[in-house]
């Protein structure tokens, strides 16, 4: 399920260290206290990540009630960004290489160059 976000219009990656023990009340008030955002955003989904980087919690509102996911990785673990304290949106490229155990923002990455015309 988690693998593909590709349904969901928002993914948002929630900076920092989050306490993991904290349940659906306690993400949504993280989400609207220190993010700001609307938790009931139809198509958004929130991920959080805790001081180990091999696990995570994902919250989603369906309309109706919320849903709350747990992953534990069973090999590698997420390369989750630390520095700053706030709510990324992905794109589908960035989810797939955060699922992957890559970083987010690729450091060396291949652009497209146009021929210049003589």
């Amino acid at each position: 399920m988690l693998n593909d976000a590709s349904g969901f219009q928002h993914v948002y990656l929630c900076t920092g260290y989050t306490d993991l023990r904290k349940g659906i009340d306690g993400l949504i008030s993280i989400v609207t206290g220190t993010f700001g955002l609307d938790p009931t955003e139809a198509g958004s989904i929130f991920l959080f990540c805790g001081r180990r980087n091999d696990r995570m919690k994902v919250l989603l509102y369906e309309g109706d009630g919320w849903l709350l996911c747990y992953k534990r990785f069973t090999d590698g673990r997420l390369q989750w960004p630390r520095s700053e304290k706030e709510a990324r949106d992905l794109t589908p490229q960035q989810y797939r290489w955060l699922m992957e155990g890559l970083f987010i923002e690729q450091k060396n990455v291949i652009h497209k160059i146009k021929p210049e015309l003589y």
